[in-house]
């Protein structure tokens, strides 16, 4: 079969197509950013990619008509409480008119528990969406997930950053709300062996784990598998803004995103029981045991997908690396060093393995406290680390930085910043017939700017010269 995914190079994505190419199908991807793209899937065969939009209705033109069924994974295009729901209404109104003017017989559509009367704009957001997916020219099959419990998710690093970073805590009453986990490996069998099955069409079916947990417990749990002895005490006088303050200190989660998170976790989610486990042969497992496998995947550095590689996990949405792949060289300072290298292979590892635990090689008390400040105005600071210790792609979050340009073979790493600026910044590295060269370019927006790369001009020249001292090591 001919099959077309939507958000290839997100978190459900990303895990569900090998399986797809496992069963031979020929799996077809609209993406926003080829490149990107191109970087998960260069090993694979019977993929192809193409750069569309789905809020562009004309970027769809070049995509095939000749395709079998859809997935629809397209979720929070924007990070912004004012215009997500309009602009994921767009998304599906625009995959539907394209959807109908090719030969696709089912459509997958995986979304939330929507059960409950008082709904956040997120899960109505979700309910819109189904709405507006429905057609009489396809079959439309739709999947309700709550809580998702799996390496790299949302829900589960927030839950891993408060049980790990935590031994007491004292939380707001929402973590008394019911849910259902379901574990990622479940999720991925509803979508995979729905496929082509005619009993689904033109169904709707909530989807979720054996267990009935509040948050509380989610986290109790947590930390037995940690083999960690926590403490929390919910109370009823923490408003939602302070909540969000709270996940947002806490995690490694945007303010912005944690503002969403708290309105979705004041809704009860649970799924109506059906015969759809029976259908498709599936037993969901445990919480505990979907904690316990997502620890596996962790040990053995083998995180498929993380949520915090999304365009939005730096509280922004840059949508596009090719952007800023072409460093600015007019009205810019640069911070420009270079090094005769004595190792070259070990020189790109250091490399390719820096930021996250392994550190910025120099003044780590140094970028901690900018990490620090980049967190109090609002950035993403240091806590999202790295999927990878020592795989990069374009595309991957690094700390407050994103990848824009990784390739070991030619030698070169182009980061660009997240962190909160008056103006914008480049970190490249690049091995070139034996030297080492390491650029530090900051574009200033305005007269801030200017001053900003003053005060902290004394700090990079420590800084950035230990650094490429000790990557030459």
């Amino acid at each position: 079969m001919k099959i077309l995914v939507t958000g290839a190079t997100g978190y459900i994505g990303k895990r569900l197509i090998p399986l797809l190419l496992n069963d031979s199908h020929t799996i077809i991807c609209p993406v926003r950013d080829k490149k990107r793209a191109e970087n998960y899937y260069k090993e694979q065969k019977n993929i192809a990619l193409f750069e569309a939009d789905f809020l562009n209705i004309e970027s769809l033109k070049n995509i095939p008509k000749d395709i079998d069924a859809a997935y629809y994974l397209i979720h929070s295009m924007s990070n912004s409480a004012k215009e997500f729901h309009v602009l994921e209404e767009k998304c599906a109104f625009n995959f539907k008119r394209f959807a109908e003017s090719t030969s696709i017989k089912q459509v997958i559509y995986l979304s939330g528990i929507t059960n409950d009367t008082k709904l956040s704009k997120h899960l109505l957001s979700r309910k819109n969406v189904e709405n507006t997916l429905a057609s009489k020219k396809y079959a439309l099959t739709t999947f309700k997930a709550g809580i998702i419990v799996g390496s790299g998710s949302s829900s589960f690093e927030i839950i891993r950053d408060l049980v790990e970073k935590l031994p007491a805590m004292i939380a707001p009453k929402w973590l008394n709300t019911k849910t259902q986990p379901l574990a990622i490996r479940d999720v991925l069998s509803f979508l995979h062996k729905a496929l082509a099955k005619k009993e689904l069409y033109n169904t709707s079916y909530d989807i979720f784990g054996p267990e009935i947990l509040t948050y509380k417990e989610m986290l109790l749990q947590f930390a037995a598998v940690r083999k960690l002895k926590r403490s929390i005490l919910t109370v009823p006088v923490m408003t939602a803004k302070l909540s969000s303050y709270w996940l947002y200190f806490v995690t490694s989660t945007s303010y912005k995103l944690a503002s969403s998170l708290v309105n979705s976790m004041g809704v009860e989610v649970i799924g109506k029981k059906s015969n759809i486990n029976q259908i498709l042969d599936i037993n969901p497992m445990s919480y505990k045991k979907a904690v316990q496998l997502a620890f596996n995947k962790i040990e053995q550095n083998s995180i498929i997908s993380s949520w915090k590689d999304s365009y939005i996990s730096s509280g922004k949405l840059k949508n596009y690396v090719d952007e800023f792949i072409n460093v600015p060289k007019y009205g810019c300072f640069r911070d420009f060093k270079k090094r005769n290298v004595k190792d070259k292979e070990r020189a790109l590892n250091r490399i390719w393995a820096i930021g996250g635990e392994t550190g910025w090689y120099y003044g780590t008390f140094l970028w901690k406290i900018r990490g620090f400040f980049d967190q109090i105005f609002g950035g993403a600071g240091l806590r999202r680390g790295r999927r990878h210790p020592t795989e990069l792609n374009a595309g991957d979050a690094l700390d407050f930085w994103r990848v824009i340009y990784a390739d070991k073979e030619k030698g070169k790493l182009l980061l660009y910043a997240e962190m909160i600026l008056p103006g914008e910044a480049w970190l490249e590295f690049k091995i070139e017939k034996g030297i080492l060269y390491q650029t530090a370019t900051f574009r200033p927006r305005g007269l801030a700017g200017r001053l900003y790369w003053y005060a902290v001009m004394p700090f990079h020249w420590f800084v950035f010269n230990g650094m490429i001292n000790n990557i030459n090591k």
